[in-house]
């Protein structure tokens, strides 16, 4: 796993893949704490937070589209099944490199707690909660992205699935509104991430949205995974 996460880590920046992700997520968090705080005058990053989690369904399908599509497009997967390495191990450590990345991005909005320092007391239990929400959000999108990367050799087809059902997530509770039956309703809603996030960005720490982001990880994982073994033993 950790010689996987070594060559996933090195192919990010010996290409321009982490540093484009890095850079813009840099230059959007920059310029939502720009106008949402320093010339708002306000020692709250709700804003630069509420908006970087759209940047970031916008941005995740660059760390994962090439994580496992770009393995079967040039054939080195047979090397990764031929490898004294068992699949889950492939996965976790793909997986962990995408997230290492995305940490590293989102980690800026740290500095900025501490900018905000300088000058005033910043509501710190509130800012480290939107960062944990951020981050979940974050996992459980690379999850499902590494998932959709492993149903094909496209690079292309893998970002724009990761796209799409990024988005759907993310709207869920829009097609929620849709449907009259309580039951209905209340199951699709729980689906909902923006509902699950909602508690991190007040500052709440809920067990049960941790549980739920987790949750979502695993599964995506075990399902990578399950694809891995099938396409080991064709």
């Amino acid at each position: 796993m950790i010689a996987i996460f070594k060559k996933e880590m090195s192919s990010y920046f010996n290409s321009i893949i982490g540093y484009i992700f890095i850079a813009v997520l840099y230059l959007f968090s920059g310029i939502f704490f720009w106008a949402t705080s320093l010339f708002s005058d306000s020692a709250s990053l709700n804003g630069v937070f509420a908006n970087l989690l759209m940047i970031t369904v916008f941005l995740m399908p660059i760390l994962t589209m090439r994580l496992i599509s770009e393995e079967k497009r040039a054939k080195t997967d047979q090397a990764l099944f031929t490898a004294p390495i068992g699949s889950w191990s492939i996965v976790i450590g793909k997986y962990f490199s995408a997230l290492a990345v995305y940490a590293i991005g989102i980690g800026i909005t740290l500095v900025y707690g501490l900018m905000i320092a300088f000058y005033t007391v910043p509501n710190w239990i509130e800012i480290i909660g939107n960062f944990v929400g951020l981050f979940l959000v974050g996992a459980a999108l690379i999850a499902v992205g590494i998932f959709l990367s492993s149903l094909t050799e496209s690079q292309v087809v893998s970002a724009i699935s990761s796209y799409a059902v990024s988005l759907l997530i993310l709207l869920t509770d829009g097609l929620a509104g849709f449907f009259n039956d309580k039951i209905l309703h209340e199951t699709i809603s729980y689906f909902s991430f923006s509902k699950h996030y909602k508690s991190f960005t007040l500052g709440l720490i809920n067990i049960a949205d941790i549980v739920f982001f987790l949750s979502v990880c695993l599964l995506f994982l075990f399902l990578t995974t399950r694809v891995l073994e099938k396409k080991r033993w064709k």
